[in-house]
């Protein structure tokens, strides 16, 4: 799997670590990450084939 590097300010950080852990949504912070990549492509998937795109 392809690594990238993102840089994101602290506060944006701090809120996804809230739900990152053994207790919480996601496992680590790649699976978060992935997670909220997913949800916002087939939101916006979903957006274009609402305006016929």
């Amino acid at each position: 799997m392809p690594k990238i590097s993102v840089e994101i300010p602290q506060e944006l950080l701090d809120d996804l670590d809230d739900h990152v852990g053994d207790d919480a949504k996601f496992v680590n912070r790649s699976d978060a990450v992935r997670g909220s990549i997913r949800k916002t492509l087939d939101l916006l998937d979903a957006i274009d084939e609402r305006h016929g795109r």
